[in-house]
C-alpha cells in the first residue's frame, strides 16, 4: 500500500512490491495472480462470510433482514481499526479506472453469492436477486461512509442505516 500511495499504482512494479515484503517475484506469485490481487485478496471468504451469515439467519428472517445478518457479519470482521488501511486503498482504487472495474467485479460476485444464499433459504429467484442487489447497494454506501474523514460510526451501523434507507426507498417506489 505504501509504494501505491508513494509512487502511484501504475508505477508501482510487481517486483518492488516483492522486494518491499522481503520476497522473491516467485513467491509472490505464489500468493498473487498479480499486484491487483494485493488490494482484492480475501474476495472468496468475504462470500463465505456472507454466505455463512445469511444461512445462519432464523428461518423466520425475510431476504433483507437475512442480508442485514450478512451486513453484520461482515461489519463485525472488518473492524474498525482496519480503517485507515481501508481508507488508503480505497483511494488508490479510486484513482485508476482498472482498479474501479475490478472493484466492480468484485461487487458482483458478492452480489451474486449473496443471491445463491438466499435461494438456498427458499427465496425465489427474482426476489433473491433484488434483495441481494439491495444489499450490495447498502454494504457500497455504509462502507464509502464509514472510510469518510470525520467517521464515528461503525461500519455495522452504517450499514444497518443504509439498508433501512434502501427498505424506505423502495417502500416509495409504489
Amino acid at each position: 500500500m505504501e509504494l501505491f500511495i508513494e509512487h502511484g499504482y501504475e508505477s508501482v512494479t510487481v517486483m518492488a512490491i516483492a522486494e518491499r515484503a522481503g520476497l522473491t517475484k516467485r513467491t509472490f506469485f505464489r500468493h498473487f495472480a498479480d499486484k491487483r490481487e494485493v488490494l482484492f485478496g480475501g474476495q472468496q471468504g468475504h462470500r463465505r462470510l456472507f454466505a455463512d451469515a445469511i444461512a445462519g439467519a432464523p428461518d423466520a428472517a425475510t431476504p433483507l433482514e437475512a442480508i442485514g445478518a450478512g451486513l453484520a457479519a461482515f461489519a463485525a470482521d472488518l473492524g474498525d481499526e482496519r480503517r485507515d488501511f481501508l481508507a488508503k486503498r480505497q483511494a488508490v482504487i479510486d484513482g485508476n479506472s482498472d482498479l474501479r472495474e475490478r472493484e466492480l467485479l468484485k461487487r458482483a460476485t458478492l452480489t451474486a453469492a449473496m443471491a445463491e444464499a438466499l435461494r438456498e433459504r427458499g427465496v425465489k429467484a427474482p426476489t433473491a436477486s433484488l434483495a441481494a442487489e439491495v444489499g450490495a447497494l447498502a454494504l457500497g454506501a455504509a462502507y464509502l461512509r464509514w472510510l469518510g474523514p470525520g467517521n464515528r460510526q461503525t461500519l455495522a451501523k452504517l450499514a444497518e442505516h443504509a439498508l433501512r434507507e434502501l427498505r424506505a426507498a423502495s417502500e416509495a417506489l409504489r
